[in-house]
């Protein structure tokens, strides 16, 4: 299995990971956003890595740029969205391996915090911890049923504790459809 930053050439094959992944209906709005993120100028900087495996892409990862405010705090930020695994070959490690990957150049590139509104029994074992018990508001409300899904995870030691606030992203991912469960 290799990690590779992903190439224009691979928007087809990132397609349908993501498609796979999701499934036909939320897989299309999941391929959508993932193509208006790669064109949105206020994502960027942004990460977007692809796992292979004998030629064939197998998996995909995207990091865009947000902000906390008040914008007065001096930090660096990513929100990881989306992640996507072809359906045959979930459950075999390739996520965590795009998700260290991902975490591993963010830090070496000075990023201070990731976000990640995900399932809440598969990001901890990453890092992630609930953001909300942390100072840190989703962009928009999430349900109460689900706050624990609404993550952090520390890749500067200290910045959690001395910053705090809402999270601001992309104008493309700062839709409230994009928050809901």
């Amino acid at each position: 299995m290799k990690i590779r930053y992903s190439t224009e050439s691979d928007s087809t094959a990132i397609e349908g990971i993501h498609t796979s992944a999701f499934g036909r209906h939320q897989g299309e709005e999941i391929v959508e956003l993932v193509k208006d993120l790669l064109e949105d100028e206020t994502a960027k900087p942004l990460l977007s890595l692809v796992a292979e495996t004998d030629g064939k892409l197998v998996g995909h990862i995207l990091f865009t740029v947000a902000r906390i405010q008040p914008e007065d705090q001096e930090v660096s930020i990513r929100i990881l969205a989306p992640l996507g695994v072809l359906s045959d070959f979930q459950c075999q490690g390739v996520g965590g391996m795009l998700i260290r990957e991902g975490l591993k150049e963010l830090e070496e590139s000075g990023v201070d915090l990731v976000f990640v509104l995900g399932h809440p029994d598969y990001y901890p074992k990453f890092g992630f911890q609930t953001a909300s018990l942390l100072g840190f508001q989703a962009p928009y409300p999430v349900p109460s049923e689900h706050a624990d899904a609404w993550m952090v995870q520390e890749l500067n030691a200290g910045v959690i504790g001395s910053v705090k606030g809402k999270v601001q992203c992309s104008k493309v991912l700062n839709q409230p459809q994009h928050w809901r469960d």
